[in-house]
């Protein structure tokens, strides 16, 4: 992974008016091992039903993000202790949810990058509704499959493109 700080690429950007350069909102925490992560984006959109947030997580991260759109509920969780360990396991980078978890303690534990809007222990029932792979509204900012999300102790940033290895 590149070094980074999103201060710095909130510094570089700040001018940027196309929407390749987006900064999400300071409402999520942090319930994962890693503080700071980076990677491409991959979505999963769903609402109190983790049936596809499951499926990709079970599957190779291959250092990527997943970014779930949750519709930014507070009654049930996309992602717990379980889950969490499936995505340390499988080698994602991060998961970023417009929505909550639970486990916290055992999330903690887990070597990935966890954020989420609040914990809820209650869980999500399994419908297998939801869409993957779509562009997604993440707190009115959007984020697309394949952009770039970079996440540190000051925020999150989304950027069309990967930053570039300095030299």
């Amino acid at each position: 992974m590149v070094d980074f700080v999103t201060c710095d690429l909130c510094d570089e950007h700040k001018n940027t008016t196309d929407a390749t350069f987006r900064v999400l909102p300071p409402l999520f925490k942090d319930f994962g091992k890693r503080l700071k992560f980076a990677g491409p984006v991959t979505t999963v959109k769903c609402f109190e039903d983790n049936s596809l947030v499951k499926a990709a997580v079970d599957s190779p991260g291959q250092g990527r993000v997943l970014v779930v759109d949750g519709g930014g509920s507070l009654r049930r969780a996309l992602l717990g202790g379980n889950l969490g360990k499936a995505a340390a396991r499988n080698g994602w980078a991060g998961v970023v949810i417009d929505g909550c978890v639970r486990d916290v303690a055992e999330l903690a534990e887990c070597d990935v990058g966890i954020r989420a809007l609040a914990s809820m222990p209650l869980p999500t029932e399994k419908r297998n509704e939801g869409q993957k792979d779509v562009d997604v509204q993440i707190q009115g900012v959007w984020v697309r499959p394949g952009d770039w999300l970079y996440a540190d102790e000051d925020g999150i940033v989304v950027m069309a493109d990967a930053i570039a290895k300095k030299a």
